[in-house]
C-alpha cells in the first residue's frame, strides 16, 4: 500500500536540511573524540538512517551498537521504560554516543544513560536528531542537536506512527486526523 501524502500535515526538516545537520554533526563529534574509544549506540528502530548518515560523516575510529527501547504507547509516552534488546558489545572502557532519533520526555535516555553509566562506559553523551523540549519529563539533555522542533507529532526520516512512514526521506509533521480517532 502507497504511503498517502495527505497524512503529512507539512514538510518540517527538508532532505536537504537533514544532509546539512548529519555533515555538521559529524564534524563537531569527530572533533571531540578524534583520541577517544568511541562507541555509538543507535536507539531502535526510529534512529536507524539518522546513525547511518551521520557514521558516514564521522572521520574517527569508531564502533556500532543497537539497543531496542521504548516508553512510546502509539502517539504518548507511557512512563514506563520497556527493554527489547540490549547491546552486544560490552560498554565498559567506550565513550560512548548514544544516537537518538528524537528527545521528547527524555525518559528513555535517562534511562539508558543511567544503565550505560552502571556498566562502566568511560563517558557518555547523547546526539539526537530532533530536539522536542515541550514534552521534557526527565532532567537531561543532548549534547549533540540536529534541531530543535515544536511540541507536533513528527513523522519520517525513521520517526513512525504505528510502524509507518518511517521510511519517508525527510520529517513532516503528522496530521492530526490520522490519529485523533484513536
Amino acid at each position: 500500500m502507497k504511503i498517502d501524502m495527505n497524512d503529512v500535515e507539512r514538510v518540517l526538516v527538508s532532505e536537504e536540511e537533514i544532509k546539512e545537520i548529519c555533515r555538521r554533526l559529524g564534524k563537531e563529534i569527530s572533533k571531540d573524540y578524534e583520541d577517544k574509544k568511541l562507541l555509538l549506540v543507535s536507539v531502535l528502530k526510529g534512529s536507524v538512517p539518522f546513525m547511518a548518515d551521520l557514521m558516514r560523516s564521522i572521520t574517527c575510529d569508531l564502533r556500532i551498537d543497537f539497543m531496542a527501547v521504548s516508553s512510546y504507547s502509539g502517539t504518548k509516552t507511557t512512563g514506563c521504560v520497556s527493554f527489547k534488546k540490549d547491546l552486544d558489545i560490552n560498554p565498559a572502557g567506550y565513550d560512548i554516543l548514544i544516537v537518538e532519533d528524537i528527545l521528547d520526555s527524555g525518559l528513555t535516555l535517562a534511562y539508558l544513560k543511567q544503565l550505560l553509566l552502571d556498566r562502566n562506559a568511560n563517558s557518555i553523551k547523547i546526539c539526537t536528531f530532533l530536539d522536542k523540549k515541550a514534552n521534557r519529563k526527565a532532567d537531561i539533555n543532548a549534547d549533540y542537536v540536529g534541531k530543535e522542533i515544536p511540541d507536533e507529532f513528527v513523522i519520517g526520516y525513521g520517526l513512525d506512527y504505528d510502524e509507518k512512514y518511517r521510511n519517508l526521506p525527510f520529517v513532516g509533521v503528522l496530521s492530526p486526523k490520522v490519529y485523533a480517532d484513536k
